[in-house]
Order: C-alpha cells, then structure tokens, then sequence
C-alpha cells in the first residue's frame, strides 16, 4: 500500500454513476416528467451516494490504520 488514498472505492462509485444504468437512473431522478418517478430516483440516488460515502470512508479508515501499524513496525 503506496498511498492513504481510497481509490479502489472511488472508482468503483465512478464506475456505478457513469455506466448507462447509473446515468439512466440520474436522470430520472432530476429530470423526470413524473413527480413520482423523480421522489423515488432522488430517494435511490441518495441511499446510493450515502452507501458510495461510506465505503470511502471505511476504506480511507483502513488505509490510515494500516499505515499507522505498518509506521510503527507491527506486523500484519
């Protein structure tokens, strides 16, 4: 582990936001004709970017303590 960065979570969520399905279910989230149809994309939208949220953080966490362990000279 060169870097504390969470890059493997934050391209996974690129990944998931920027495929066709991802792109679809945005835009029905902000630009739908229905109110119905928006209300329950927003709702996805925002579990999804909660859940992208902590597993970024959970990673980024990880990183720190492994890196803190590994500084210290503890092994693994």
């Amino acid at each position: 582990m060169r870097t504390r960065w969470p890059w493997i979570s934050l391209l996974l969520s690129a990944v998931l936001v920027l495929n066709p399905v991802g792109l679809d279910v945005l835009h029905s989230a902000f630009f739908a004709g229905e109110q119905l149809a928006r209300s329950i994309g927003q709702a996805v939208v925002l579990i999804v970017l909660a859940s992208m949220a902590g597993a970024t953080l959970l990673e980024w966490l990880v990183r720190v303590l492994i890196s803190r362990r590994r500084a210290r000279g503890a092994s693994t």
